[in-house]
């Protein structure tokens, strides 16, 4: 397996996977790997910490093609990775991408076909320190993955056989584009709401008005999902509505969230501003969504002014 990044994702079910004596080989930047060279792949959590010594490789450097391709960049960093993963890929390679929202499969499927590109769904909580290292948040630790058909392929059950048993929560999914949509839902509601009102489920919910905009806000987006995507089951709206009324106190954020209090770039328009793009598509109103992109808009503006100032 190439992991395509070693940073939060791809960092922590990597190690966990070479801990497990897996093959597995970190596609990474120069800067990135001269540091995990020189220190190791680090990661602290409750589950134990680990250092491990991994494989790795720098755009250029892959001489073969690989079985499974686990892409978890960040979306603005897409691009760049297509063309550094693209000799990794052959004809029975599948891709398993940990991005967020579903642009990204539109993208997969162009430049490798759509056969390529299988689903991915991860549920960690993860950052990196400031030496690098990756430290996990919350004891969820959950990868599934699957066909985007449901089939039981014989290389998704290769993918299955490669990932149990590393300490983490592995899962094939007989539906997985249904989880990835599922998974977009939280991410956006929890991602607008946090960064528009600037404050955790409980500071919301304490706030003028706040029960009833979390309630609102993820209306908003299941039914856009229902409508462009794949209607979400009763189940995950029973469970999500459940987790918004008990925001009372709650102080629970998002990585967007983290992100934007931490300055630094942001997944705006691959979160939320394609969601509002599909409604508008779909002659949907969408008041909050519209708002909350807005909002983000403006933040990653600044954000891109400031980093070329220091750039100048």
């Amino acid at each position: 397996m190439l992991v395509v990044g070693a940073g939060s994702t791809g960092g922590f079910f990597g190690t966990r996977l070479v801990q497990a004596g897996r093959d597995v080989t970190f596609l990474v930047r120069p800067e990135r790997a001269a540091r995990l060279r020189e220190r190791g792949l680090r990661l602290k959590s409750p589950y134990g910490d680990a250092v491990v010594q991994p494989k790795l490789a720098t755009a250029g450097e892959i001489d073969g093609t690989y079985e499974a391709v686990l892409l978890t960049v960040k979306s603005f960093a897409l691009e760049a990775a297509l063309e550094d993963l693209a000799p990794a890929v052959g004809e029975g390679t599948i891709i398993l991408p940990v991005l967020n929202g579903m642009r990204h499969m539109d993208r997969l499927a162009a430049r490798f076909g759509r056969n390529a590109v299988g689903g991915c769904a991860a549920k960690v909580a993860a950052t990196l320190d400031g030496e690098g290292g990756i430290v996990q948040l919350a004891p969820f630790q959950e990868l599934a993955y699957g066909e985007m058909d449901g089939s039981r392929s014989s290389r998704i059950m290769a993918v299955d056989e490669f990932m149990r048993g590393a300490s983490f929560e592995a899962r094939l999914s007989a539906n997985i584009a249904l989880e990835m949509w599922e998974k977009w839902a939280l991410l956006a509601t929890l991602g607008g709401v946090t960064c528009l009102m600037r404050g955790n489920l409980g500071e919301i919910e304490a706030s003028p008005g706040g029960a009833e905009f979390l309630t609102r806000f993820f209306e908003e987006v299941a039914s856009v999902i229902g409508a462009v995507g794949i209607p979400l089951e009763p189940a995950f709206l029973a469970q999500t509505r459940t987790l918004l009324a008990a925001a009372k106190g709650s102080s629970l954020t998002s990585s967007m969230y983290r992100d934007l209090t931490a300055q630094r770039p942001i997944e705006a328009d691959q979160i939320v501003g394609d969601l509002l793009a599909r409604a508008r598509g779909a002659s949907l109103s969408t008041p909050l969504l519209a708002a909350a992109y807005t909002h983000l808009c403006i933040y990653q503006r600044r954000v891109v002014s400031a980093q070329s100032r220091r750039s100048d």
